[in-house]
């Protein structure tokens, strides 16, 4: 499995701690629900890499304007049911 880090440069007064981690996750929130409304990833892998459950990420669907029933095909299926098989595992 690929890594992929995404790093940015803004030029702002300093920042608490607190609320540097605050934005920097509600920035890792938006890449991933891009990722999954470009469907790039599936709701398994994009709940997966939030480290929510697929119940937390159905409601964060809405706030993202994204289906919550996904057009797949057969492969993309048989991909998602593997990765949850890998993840009971």
């Amino acid at each position: 499995m690929d890594l992929v880090e995404v790093k940015f440069t803004l030029e702002i007064a300093q920042v608490p701690s607190k609320q540097q981690l605050a934005a920097t996750q509600v920035a890792k929130e938006a890449y991933v629900m891009t990722l999954l409304k470009q469907r790039a990833i599936t709701q398994h892998r994009a709940a997966v890499l939030l480290g929510i459950s697929r119940l937390d990420l159905a409601a964060l669907l809405g706030k993202y304007e994204i289906s919550a029933i996904a057009e797949q095909s057969r492969e993309e299926i048989e991909q998602e049911l593997a990765q949850v098989r890998a993840t009971l595992e």
